[in-house]
């Protein structure tokens, strides 16, 4: 269990790093490219890139927290919900869960058996996880993946700034939307790598 809750947690980590480095990456290429077609000023060009990288940073940071927050509160519902739901009507419940697991071909004495032992065993944690689909005490970190995007998304935001000011002004635009492309097709990958997907399908859907 602890194994299976630390494995969830590293997803929720992953999924929120991904998700703020490409938003760097995508927003603040688009805010200097864009700038920089204004204004070949190298100082003013990187301070909108800048001001967009703490707003995009403050955003994406309490997206998060609210998001993962907001599921975590809906579950704790659905949990005191169905504790009063067993209270009201076990037989109900029982029953739920017994042609579930009848509907996917079992037989109807092992289902029974099977319904019998889980809801004896843990009837909560049972019915929660048969209608709702999630397992009790494997609720996702707010904070993790806050923090997790307040970091990630800077660090994305780096390359297009880099690209902009190294890069000569007749092919800065040019070289920093094919930076973009490479630092996409690089989360991609470290995505594909760190969950054990297939690494090309994740270059392909990221592109």
């Amino acid at each position: 269990m602890k194994e299976k809750n630390n494995l969830i947690q590293r997803n929720n980590i992953v999924r929120a790093s991904i998700m703020g480095a490409n938003d760097g990456i995508i927003s603040i290429a688009g805010i200097v490219i864009g700038v920089s077609g204004a204004t070949s000023h190298i100082g003013t060009i990187l301070l909108a890139g800048f001001a967009g990288t703490l707003a995009g940073t403050v955003s994406m940071a309490m997206g998060e927290y609210v998001s993962v927050s907001s599921q975590r509160d809906a579950q704790e519902k659905i949990v005191q919900e169905q504790k009063i739901a067993l209270a009201n009507d076990y037989q109900k419940e029982f029953d739920f869960v017994y042609e579930k697991y009848s509907s996917v071909g079992i037989s109807k004495e092992l289902a029974h058996t099977a319904t019998d032992e889980m809801m004896k065993k843990d009837a909560l944690a049972t019915t929660v996880r048969e209608r709702h689909g999630f397992t009790i005490g494997q609720e996702l970190s707010a904070k993790g993946a806050a923090i997790a995007s307040m970091i990630s998304f800077p660090t994305g935001a780096l390359l297009p700034m880099l690209a902009i000011s190294l890069i000569p002004k007749s092919w800065s635009a040019m070289a920093t939307f094919f930076a973009v492309l490479i630092a996409l097709g690089f989360t991609g990958y470290a995505a594909a790598y760190l969950n054990g997907a297939d690494k090309n399908m994740q270059l392909l859907e990221i592109s």
